[in-house]
């Protein structure tokens, strides 16, 4: 980092350069930005600047030091004026071996600021912009046992409307203070899409849990929290880890490690691995088991709402139990349309419970 900056201190460089391994060799790569105050009519970003363009990729080779400069967005006019001042210090993206270009990502520093102005800047109408009727938030999270603002996470994704995985950044969003998951929005990281954006907003009638809500949930489990309990007072710390909500098809799953902290001890050890399919919550000792689990194994289950998966007894009397808990928070708060709905939810899944068959 020290380096580049005195190569190139007009540029503004990402915090997270990160190292890759090709042909044998060890390289960091190093996302820099074009940047200014002085674009007009902009909305500046944390009063710093209102114009940001992700134009560089820097590759460091770590054994000898060389450094090259790509030039990735040639419809940036600041990254053109600067090669036009410096001839021959910028080479083409185009130069860039293929081998290299597999491992160019998209720089969670760049989404962090772009998703943080599509909170306001997607809404279309005028008047609903103004009033900030469906402004967005970014959702917390706990991670170890304090809350935080959920950082953008990379993941293997397929985005619509492609069916092949690539390799995506991504966010969720809360509607303003509320903890329901409102949308998610995602940027490509492959470098035939990159930096193309999707942005996928749940209907407003449908209730989704976001992060914060399956972490009360976590907490809310009883054969989770006692565990938590009981690591704790065995002179251990419980970290708990980065929740990530992933899409997969037309379901959500959440997902999120713990690990402990012996207290002479400074690395973390993966205990167990919660997961989530905004219905029941389980807990294993790594994602496979954990996600057996919570399919089902070999119990088979068929349910027009939860769509063609396997679940066992468990999983759905932890989905019995949360709508009943539902229904009487709505029948307290005289909601009686959702104590309806919620009634009329559990009546299914104690009807599919009965109906289950034990295939072991």
């Amino acid at each position: 980092k020290e380096r580049v900056k005195i190569l190139a201190p007009f540029l503004l460089y990402d915090d997270d350069p990160y190292i890759i391994i090709d042909n044998g060799r060890l390289y960091w790569m190093i996302d820099a930005f074009t940047y200014t105050d002085k674009f007009p009519y902009s909305q500046p970003f944390n009063e710093s600047f209102n114009y940001i363009r992700n134009s560089v990729k820097v590759v460091v080779d770590a054994y000898n030091g060389d450094v090259v400069f790509y030039v990735l967005d040639r419809k940036d006019p600041i990254i053109m004026s600067y090669m036009k001042i410096f001839p021959g210090m910028f080479k083409d993206i185009s130069d860039m071996p293929e081998s290299l270009k597999r491992h160019i990502r998209y720089p969670r520093s760049l989404f962090w600021i772009q998703a943080n102005m599509y909170r306001a800047y997607h809404m279309r109408d005028p008047q609903v912009f103004y009033n900030r009727e469906d402004y967005w938030n970014i959702p917390y999270e706990l991670y170890v046992s304090e809350k935080q603002y959920v950082e953008p996470y990379y993941i293997m994704l397929s985005l619509p409307p492609s069916k092949e995985k690539e390799f995506i950044v991504m966010l969720p969003f809360t509607p303003a203070k509320k903890d329901n998951m409102i949308a998610w929005l995602a940027a490509s990281c492959d470098f035939d899409n990159y930096g193309k954006m999707v942005a996928y907003k749940f209907p407003k009638e449908s209730l989704v849990y976001g992060p914060m809500q399956i972490e009360a949930r976590i907490d809310q489990t009883p054969s989770i929290s006692q565990q938590l309990t009981l690591w704790s007072q065995k002179g251990s710390s419980v970290v708990r880890g980065n929740l990530l909500v992933i899409p997969i098809e037309h379901m959500l799953f959440y997902v999120e490690p713990l690990y402990l902290i012996a207290e002479r001890g400074e690395l973390p050890e993966l205990k167990r691995v919660i997961v989530s399919d905004g219905n029941a919550i389980v807990m294993d000792y790594d994602l496979n088991d954990a996600l057996s689990k919570l399919l089902g194994g070999n119990v088979a289950y068929t349910s027009k709402e939860a769509g063609s998966k396997r679940l066992d007894i468990y999983s759905l009397s932890q989905q019995a139990w949360d709508t009943y808990r539902r229904a009487e928070d709505a029948l307290k708060q005289g909601d009686w349309s959702l104590y309806g709905k919620m009634m009329d939810n559990l009546r299914k899944i104690l009807k599919d419970m009965a109906g289950v068959k034990n295939e072991r």
